[in-house]
């Protein structure tokens, strides 16, 4: 597992690699939030250990920064300035934790064994997600290939077409076309892109329509870790809010709705006409 330290105090940089690398980790260190970003996009990284108080570009910066070359990155931040305030905005941007220093090295690893068991998951996730793609789409291949090419009246048919799958190899909710592995939604209004959460967020959705799930679930199932229900919320609420933003453009105003006090169920969704 490879790792990208940030700090610019050497001593700090020292001993914290020292502690990673004992356990089996390649760590990777620099001292500015410029040079992590120009490092991450170099090289890959399964996790990225950054200090918050950097001069110039800060932890936050950094995070927002590697946050776009990568959304599913791990980033686990550290500070000695412990806030509400700093603590919730590191979370609302995606950062998988949340150190305060002084942490020992056994809490460091702790949490880097987590950010990896988490970026794990998310691969096997997408993994699936692709061969289920493949899967979908040799199968409208083979089906395709041994329909008659001009009988589509004939008996049978009908039936042949029905198990194609919509639009290619997308995933229908109601008049919406979700497309896996382009992370894209589709309808006769135009068509949005996600992020691989807002991708998964509506997608859980979907698959419980039936109650309403707690943020602390969808912190769990879709972000891949542990949060009490007040700190799931403020991890949530941003993802949900671009996505409702995104759906609004396809007309679905209120595809998703908020159960006070509770959380998010999916609302109803017109068929396509």
């Amino acid at each position: 597992m490879r790792l990208l330290l940030v700090d610019d105090n050497g001593v700090n940089r020292y001993t914290v690699s020292k502690a990673l690398q004992r356990v089996g980790y390649l760590v990777s260190e620099v001292n500015s939030g410029e040079a992590a970003l120009e490092r991450y996009d170099q090289s890959d990284f399964d996790l990225v250990l950054c200090e918050i108080d950097l001069p110039g570009m800060d932890g936050i910066d950094v995070l927002q920064g590697i946050k776009q070359l990568a959304p599913d990155a791990m980033v686990v931040l550290m500070t000695e300035q412990a806030n509400v305030e700093t603590a919730v905005q590191a979370l609302r941007h995606g950062a998988h934790d949340f150190l305060i220093k002084p942490c020992s090295s056994e809490d460091i690893r702790e949490s880097v064994e987590r950010g990896i068991a988490t970026a794990r998951s998310l691969t096997r996730r997408r993994r699936l997600l692709d061969a289920i793609e493949r899967t979908v789409s040799e199968l409208a291949r083979e089906i395709s290939d041994t329909a008659p090419a001009d009988r589509d009246m004939e008996p049978g048919s009908a039936k042949i077409r029905e198990r194609l799958p919509p639009r290619g190899n997308a995933i229908s909710l109601g008049s919406l076309s979700v497309l896996p592995g382009k992370y894209q939604i589709e309808s006769d209004a135009g068509s949005v892109g996600l992020t691989p959460t807002e991708f998964d967020l509506l997608l859980y959705l979907a698959a419980h329509r039936s109650r309403v799930v707690s943020c602390q679930e969808l912190v769990r199932e879709v972000r891949g870790y542990h949060a009490e229900e007040a700190e799931a919320r403020e991890v949530i609420r941003p993802h949900v809010s671009n996505l409702r933003r995104k759906l609004k453009r396809l007309g679905d105003i209120d595809l998703i709705v908020n159960v006070r006090g509770i959380g998010y169920r999916l609302g109803e969704i017109a068929e396509a006409g």
